[in-house]
């Protein structure tokens, strides 16, 4: 539980970081501000998907220009994934989870996997999102796990 829970504290700094890094740039990128909003939104179909109430209402694929609603997004998922991740026991972790997806196709995944899921597809996208801000000569945000984890030593 120890690394998922210090995984999950990487996603929200980075999260964090990646949101300070657009807002600075002030970027009118329409696809990038798409991408942003998608990682945000994947994050809360996922936790859905955990708690077992379903994604359908989302939509993962939708234009915005609104970076406050995307803020205040990843800072309700941390919330929401950080009480869901207190509230998990280590064994708890390999309970199988049935979902649909967005296309409502079936799956069984575990907690474990699931997770891993979250953790990976964020720093994949925050990845593309900074080289879109390097390409528009704006400065990426650092959101390599040893920067937060060199930052974060007691």
């Amino acid at each position: 539980m120890k690394t998922i829970k210090g995984m999950m504290d990487h996603l929200i700094w980075a999260d964090g970081r990646i949101m300070d890094a657009l807002e600075q740039s002030k970027t009118k990128n329409k696809d990038l501000l798409k991408l942003v909003r998608h990682v945000a939104v994947a994050e809360r179909v996922w936790l859905s998907r955990l708690k077992g109430t379903g994604s359908a209402p989302y939509s993962l694929w939708e234009e915005t220009e609104d970076l406050t609603a995307i803020r205040t997004m990843f800072a309700e998922n941390a919330k929401q994934y950080r009480v869901y991740i207190d509230g998990l026991e280590e064994s708890g972790l390999d309970e199988m989870i049935d979902y649909a997806n967005q296309s409502g196709v079936p799956f069984r995944t575990s907690i474990r996997d699931i997770l891993s899921q979250v953790l990976l597809h964020g720093q994949y996208h925050r990845g593309q999102i900074n080289r879109a801000l390097r390409i528009e000569s704006a400065e990426p945000a650092q959101v390599d796990y040893i920067t937060f984890a060199r930052s974060n030593r007691d």
